[in-house]
Parts: structure tokens; C-alpha cells; sequence
């Protein structure tokens, strides 16, 4: 139960601290870079298997 009570104590630091604005702007960011490293990932895999199928 302590443990429980640590992370609303938390949860209201951040809230109290963090603006909605900053918590928004980071999600967006992370998410964007991440959906960029994926992309790029995929790309790769298709472009190799299509290389690879052509031998």
C-alpha cells in the first residue's frame, strides 16, 4: 500500500511541476523519432529481402 501511495505522490509532482504543453511536446517528439527509426528499419528489411530474392 506504501508503494501505491509513493507513485500518486509522484503522479502530482509531475502534474504540479511539468506543463501540459512540455508532458505533449516530448510524447510528440519521441514518438516522430521513433516512427522515423521504424520506418527506416522496414525500408531496409524490404529492400534486402527484395535484393536477396533477386539472386
Amino acid at each position: 500500500m506504501a508503494r501505491f501511495n509513493y507513485l500518486w505522490i509522484c503522479f502530482i509532482a509531475l502534474a504540479m511541476t511539468l506543463t501540459s504543453c512540455e508532458v505533449v511536446g516530448g510524447i510528440f517528439k519521441a514518438g516522430f523519432w521513433t516512427a522515423i527509426i521504424i520506418v527506416v528499419i522496414v525500408v531496409s528489411l524490404i529492400l534486402w529481402l527484395l535484393g536477396k530474392r533477386r539472386r
